[in-house]
């Protein structure tokens, strides 16, 4: 397919630009960012399940694709009605989706059918022949390992610069190489200084791209710290129900050649097969009208509950039922408690720590059993739906250790979650004794 401008005789897409921050909220933004390409009087937009769209009728209308150029329009902005043409190229629903995306994370958005179908199209566009990564979520490296059977691509310690380069094999991380950051990170929601590893690349030639998916709009902007492109599995707290798989890619406008970073990877999409299905976009629609609201309330509900267990711990907090968590509780992870330390992360995170924090049980028996023991808290993996979640992390994940168990908080009362939690730990206490 040509690029937008290549063909004389292409036709432009004449797309109004959707509102941009700081023009107004994010929580405005989620409702009226798509408000340019409402063409029904439906309030709620429906949903197009079509996989194919007809030509038009006029013979005299009738543009091959090629020269259609459906990219042929700002980069995050939304195809109108009758322009489709394939479903894998782009549909109502995830054009939607991607509209508001792009409004709502500040920077051109492309969806996938999941965050690890995103980070897959990343690696193939970025093409690094070394990449530090850290410990994060296994997911990824699953897809790392793909790609370097592939490529022969190294994998390097993100936390160890000495590792980035091999003099006697002749190589070193640099030019076009990668470097990616999860922050805060999966499963303990502890957080990383994104301009300390924006320096750390850019010195280099390399991109940073950051896993924001602990830590969305409203709650942190990698773009203003350094990175180059930011991922999110969507099926979290982008999608907030539990019923939708999907993942973005926002490409930041720092780089110069970003407009053709993001044709390139629109056009990789089509062929690597990832687009996300008609109904994921129509639900990834609906959640984003209250993403605002969910994800604030799921972060200070978060930031209470995890305080509320390390005063426990740390004997400032003296309430009924204190004694049972210090006897059951090795430890509990969180950005929040990074604070006092590290005086970047307030300005990282300026409006909250992300709803997603770990406790280390005393032992794996109590890790195993703590879900069992909670009435309010799913046993489940995954996170970031408006209902709670823990995980004994074994289940899913056998990098970790097995006395973990992690929480995703939803925007049930944190008073409720709390009392829950401190029953649970009341009950593992007992049968110790």
């Amino acid at each position: 397919m040509a690029q937008p401008n290549d063909n004389p005789n292409h036709t432009e897409l004449a797309i109004p630009n959707p509102p941009q921050p700081p023009t107004y909220s994010l929580a405005t933004l989620g409702i009226h960012a798509d408000d340019s390409i409402n063409e029904y009087t439906d309030v709620a937009p429906a949903l197009h399940v079509s996989s194919t769209f007809r030509y038009s009728h006029d013979p005299d209308k009738l543009q091959p694709a090629a020269d259609l150029d459906i990219p042929a329009r700002e980069p995050g902005t939304a195809v109108k009605g009758d322009a489709h043409i394939y479903s894998r190229l782009t549909a109502p629903n995830s054009s939607r989706l991607e509209l508001l995306l792009t409004s709502l994370i500040g920077a051109p958005c492309l969806t996938y059918t999941s965050g690890l179908a995103a980070f897959h199209a990343l690696l193939v566009y970025l093409h690094p022949k070394v990449v530090a990564i850290g410990a994060g979520y296994h997911g990824c490296h699953g897809v790392l390992q793909i790609y370097q059977k592939l490529t022969n691509c190294k994998i390097v310690d993100l936390f160890d610069e000495k590792s980035w380069e091999n003099e006697g094999e002749g190589w070193s991380l640099g030019e076009g190489d990668v470097v990616h950051l999860e922050t805060p990170v999966n499963p303990t929601g502890i957080a990383y200084d994104i301009s300390h590893f924006a320096e750390l690349a850019h010195k280099r030639g390399a991109v940073l791209t950051i896993d924001a998916t602990f830590a969305p709009p409203p709650l942190q902007d990698p773009f203003k710290w350094g990175a180059d492109y930011v991922m999110h599995s969507g099926t979290k707290y982008i999608g907030g129900h539990s019923d939708m798989l999907c993942g973005v890619i926002a490409i930041g406008k720092r780089r110069e050649g970003w407009e053709k970073a993001y044709w390139t990877m629109f056009v990789e999409r089509l062929h690597l097969g990832s687009v996300m299905g008609s109904m994921e976009g129509w639900l990834g629609v609906r959640s984003l009208r209250t993403f605002d609201l969910r994800v604030t309330r799921q972060s200070q509900s978060a930031d209470k509950i995890v305080a509320f267990i390390n005063g426990c711990l740390t004997g400032s907090e003296t309430a009924e039922g204190a004694d049972a968590v210090k006897a059951v509780v090795a430890k509990i992870d969180h950005a929040s408690l990074q604070i006092s330390d590290m005086a970047w992360l307030k300005k990282q995170m300026p409006n909250g720590f992300g709803p997603v924090f770990s406790i280390n049980l005393k032992n794996a028996t109590q890790a195993r059993r703590l879900p069992s023991k909670l009435q309010l808290f799913h046993h489940a993996t995954s996170l970031g739906g408006v209902e709670s979640l823990i995980e004994w992390r074994r289940m899913s994940d056998d990098t970790v250790e097995d006395t973990l168990c992690r929480v995703s908080i939803g925007i049930e009362a944190w008073e409720d979650l709390k009392d829950d939690l401190l029953a649970g730990f009341k009950a593992l206490a007992a049968e110790a004794n």
